[in-house]
């Protein structure tokens, strides 16, 4: 059966965790649909992990639209969000509606937008119109320069105030999910707290709804550093399969993340 919205949030309020993975393809896509990954995400680290970029600000809503329909061809059960990319949403929310909709139209369940309060008002110009919206506060990646890198966020008490009220605005506004990236453990528990809707975890300590990793940091194989908060599941795993599904168990059970991979 199909997931849905309701079914995740549903499983947040029971204290059920759930796995995300980024997937840009209908082969990655059919794999970790059976592997139980209950949410795939039409990630812009795209850029960075397929394409080769230095950051996620050059993906354009063509690709988005292009890797969301691939995924959506290999996913049968799994719900799909996808990433609107930099410039596609932050001029207008009329703007941010009609490319919100080409990622609907090319299989997205949802789509995924950066920023706090200053985007409520295009996070309820969406949802009013039929098109779930999940939150992204915290390191925000198409903010890399403003934000001087990417550097771990909500480490002062001014800033961990900003980012709940940044949250807390965007779930007012509508918002059915919230990502949160990069900030300390502590403050990601607190937020969780603090909001009726799942949240997704990723450099955020092990107290939040969900976890999600980019796929090619749990495979190893992004030639990268790896970040403090990806594990390489594949060492252990003995196959691809083996490793997600082992992600998906230790996200699950609570094992994933740990202290180590917290900040």
């Amino acid at each position: 059966m199909a997931m849905t919205l309701t079914a995740l949030q549903e499983m947040a309020r029971k204290g059920e965790k759930f796995a995300v993975l980024t997937c840009y393809d209908a082969s990655f896509a059919t794999l970790l649909d059976n592997a139980g990954v209950e949410v795939l995400l039409v990630g812009d680290s795209l850029g960075m992990v397929v394409q080769g970029d230095a950051t996620t600000l050059p993906v354009t809503m063509a690709d988005m639209v292009y890797h969301t329909r691939c995924v959506a061809q290999g996913a049968k059960g799994a719900f799909i969000m996808a990433d609107m990319p930099f410039g596609s949403y932050q001029e207008s929310p009329a703007q941010a509606f009609a490319n919100a909709a080409q990622l609907m139209a090319a299989g997205a369940h949802m789509v995924k937008l950066e920023g706090g309060a200053v985007m409520a008002e295009t996070v309820a110009f969406l949802t009013r119109r039929g098109i779930p919206v999940c939150g992204h506060v915290g390191l925000t990646p198409q903010s890399v320069h403003q934000l001087g890198g990417y550097r771990v966020q909500g480490k002062t008490d001014e800033a961990a105030q900003q980012l709940l009220q940044d949250a807390e605005a965007l779930q007012r506004a509508g918002a059915g999910m919230m990502l949160v990236e990069a900030i300390p453990a502590a403050l990601a528990q607190r937020v969780t707290q603090s909001l009726a809707i799942p949240t997704i975890g990723i450099g955020a300590g092990p107290s939040c709804s969900a976890q999600v990793l980019v796929l090619y940091d749990l495979l190893g194989i992004y030639p990268g550093h790896p970040p403090k908060f990806a594990r390489n599941f594949l060492a252990d795993g003995g196959s691809v399969q083996a490793a997600v599904e082992q992600y998906v168990q230790a996200v699950k059970a609570g094992t994933f993340p740990g202290a180590e991979h917290s900040f």
